[in-house]
């Protein structure tokens, strides 16, 4: 989901790469759990969300999307994100003691909170966001150990590739104008990324590189 804000407003001012101390650290957020309540539809997935949670908790697609996630459209894509629901909206995998359940493989937006991605250039950086996290007089810690993502080169270059292929995907829909290709190339990318299982035995980015070759292919 992208957001157009002014980073000034937001942030602490500086731009961050993995190897920057930042302020993210809030101590295990022991006794808070404000970050799984109360987000909307904003958790949105990516192809390596799903691949873990899949993999991990051992179901389905179909599983996910009729329990503890929901499909919106995001900018026009069709995209699954963490369902809110119950009193106080907290995000399905909040368990009663407030903690989360799928912490080990949770998804990437998760993981790197309070920070968040400024994307440009076909890249991004990380900033930190000063006004969502309540916990106070947060540590400093190096980027790269708070996001705690194996093989992260690989990794960010992946989540860049995602993101500017949903950004090329949104702006090819919009200029064709034609709602009937909207429809079918949306349910294709869901199917494609997201609905056909992945092997859970195999590493996930040559996995998924197939699945991006074939769907540029579909753009042409």
């Amino acid at each position: 989901m992208e957001r157009h804000i002014n980073l000034n407003e937001i942030s602490d001012g500086k731009l961050y790469n993995l190897n920057d101390m930042v302020r993210a650290d809030c101590g295990d957020c022991k006794g808070c759990f404000a970050c799984c309540t109360g987000m909307g539809r904003s958790i949105v997935l990516d192809p390596l969300d799903f691949y873990n949670l899949t993999a991990n908790l051992h179901c389905r697609f179909e599983e996910l999307v009729s329990g503890p996630l929901e499909l919106n459209v995001v900018d026009g894509i069709i995209l699954p994100n963490l369902k809110m629901s119950g009193p106080g909206e907290r995000c399905a995998f909040l368990n009663q003691e407030g903690r989360c359940s799928i912490h080990p493989f949770r998804p990437g937006f998760c993981r790197i909170f309070p920070l968040g991605r400024l994307y440009e250039n076909r890249s991004f950086s990380y900033f930190l966001q000063v006004h969502e996290c309540r916990k106070e007089n947060r540590s400093k810690v190096k980027v790269r150990k708070w996001i705690d993502t194996p093989d992260v080169g690989t990794h960010e270059t992946y989540i860049a590739d995602w993101h500017y292929f949903l950004k090329d995907s949104q702006e090819m829909l919009k200029a064709s104008g034609d709602e009937s290709l909207a429809r079918q190339f949306n349910l294709y990318l869901l199917n494609c990324f997201f609905v056909t299982p992945y092997r859970a035995q195999e590493d996930f980015y040559p996995q998924f590189y197939a699945r991006l070759a074939e769907a540029k292919q579909q753009m042409l």
